[in-house]
């Protein structure tokens, strides 16, 4: 059964947590299933060269659409915090305001992709004999984007809602329609990246029309044409909070030209080809971690906003907890099951080499990320931007990125590889600092004062 909004106040926060949490962990899983999938695909019929074309292409096409995701995440920390104040006309105002940004800001983006394609392609690392198959890929793509950024930003809104359920079924969808059109465009009719992208881009046009059909027939927020109008604190609002998670994207995006520039000279094509399968089990093994952490911020923004700090309080602790031990076990598989994982992407021999030693440096830390996941996405779900835009920044932005210059000058393509426990670990650090202060000073207050 969905959750109402109202509920998110009042039930029991375990069992609020894991009605948010395992819909949210079984759609990021088969959204990750999705890319996993695809890139298996790409592999074994096209070939290592393709997987590099296509860790070219994603981030591009992630950071455009990545507007929708940071508008719905913004404007769902914003319009969680309306409903927990029972203020629902402000909430429609708020989703009308998020649904004309994000189709404003996706089609200016997509026209400047679509006129500077060569331009940002090389930006982004094609370079040699990845430079075909990523155009190929990238045309069909970067069109279908604006119905991706509505989606992302529709799925966030869907969750701030309470209705997790419907929004695991909005990244389910395009799961089955991307696999199944992939098969059918590389495996039969034999279309390459084009067909893959193909597959791709009608995928994102399910889930939209999916997305379309839940605030039609099945939202609480019944927007009408009087709340499709830009209100400045409304737009200002969401704006503040969104820049956290589009920025997060955009150093996304930096680390990714700087790593595949940098993969690419210290040890060519097959490096990039490595990373991206690494890239692609971040997010396939994590997708539990994820999960819990979107089913936290509505739970935490309502409660917040209704100034149910003990509740926001016990909701903070038992996420890190969950998240911490599912993170535990993951590491535990990567660590032992690395080669026979790696094996599936790719027959290339010089690839499965030396991929397992780098995926298991790179999840090397992954205990300990909980902290740093649910405690940043704490600070966005209270509406505190630059605290939030900075622990979301730490890991990429201010410790990644440095790391990946100045360790390979050291140790070669092993210092890529190393940088992100590092990175890891330090942005854990910073974050518990920020968390736990916060836990002993704002969360120690009820409604009638301090506790």
């Amino acid at each position: 059964m969905a959750v109402t909004a109202d509920e998110l106040g009042t039930q029991d926060i375990k069992k609020l947590l894991i009605k948010q949490a395992v819909p949210s962990s079984i759609g990021i899983l088969f959204m990750s299933v999705n890319i996993l999938i695809d890139t298996i695909f790409v592999g074994q019929w096209i070939g290592s060269l393709a997987i590099a074309a296509v860790t070219v292409v994603l981030p591009i096409t992630f950071l455009i659409s990545s507007l929708g995701m940071a508008i719905g995440v913004g404007g769902g920390s914003v319009l969680s915090r309306a409903l927990g104040a029972n203020d629902r006309e402000k909430a429609l105002h708020i989703f009308g305001n998020q649904i004309m940004m994000t189709v404003l800001l996706a089609s200016v983006f997509v026209l400047f992709g679509l006129f500077f394609s060569d331009e940002m392609l090389m930006l982004f690392g094609a370079k040699g004999a990845i430079v075909q198959p990523a155009k190929e890929f990238f045309i069909p793509i970067i069109i279908s984007v604006p119905f991706l950024a509505l989606c992302m930003m529709g799925n966030n809104v869907i969750r701030a809602e309470g209705k997790a359920k419907f929004a695991m079924v909005a990244m389910i969808i395009p799961a089955f329609v991307n696999i199944a059109l992939d098969i059918l465009f590389i495996k039969y009719l034999d279309l390459g990246m084009f067909g893959a992208a193909l597959a791709s881009a009608i995928s994102y046009f399910t889930c939209f029309l999916f997305v379309f059909w839940f605030f039609v027939f099945k939202s609480e927020l019944r927007i009408k044409i009087k709340h499709f109008k830009f209100q400045f604190p409304v737009v200002k609002e969401i704006s503040e909070l969104s820049f956290v998670t589009f920025s997060r994207q955009g150093v996304v995006a930096i680390l990714s030209i700087i790593l595949n520039h940098t993969l690419y000279t210290y040890g060519g094509e097959h490096s990039v080809a490595i990373y991206g399968i690494i890239s692609r089990m971040l997010m396939f093994a994590l997708f539990p971690i994820l999960g819990i952490t979107q089913g936290f911020l509505p739970i935490a923004g309502f409660n917040y906003g209704a100034e149910n700090y003990e509740r926001v309080k016990e909701t903070v602790q038992l996420s890190i907890k969950y998240a911490a031990v599912l993170a535990t076990l993951i590491f535990v598989v990567i660590l032992i099951f690395a080669k026979p994982i790696v094996a599936v992407f790719t027959s290339d021999s010089h690839v499965i080499d030396q991929t397992p030693n780098a995926l298991r440096w790179v999840f090397a830390a992954s205990p300990v990320i909980a902290i740093q996941l649910i405690g940043a996405a704490y600070f966005q779900a209270a509406g505190k931007a630059k605290k939030a835009l900075l622990l979301t920044l730490s890991k990429q932005g201010f410790f990644l990125i440095p790391l990946v210059l100045i360790l390979p000058n050291f140790l070669g393509i092993f210092g890529v590889w190393i940088a992100f426990p590092i990175a890891d670990i330090l942005s854990t650090i910073l974050t518990g600092y920020f968390l736990k202060k916060e836990m002993n000073t704002k969360l120690n207050k009820t409604n009638d004062g301090i506790l």
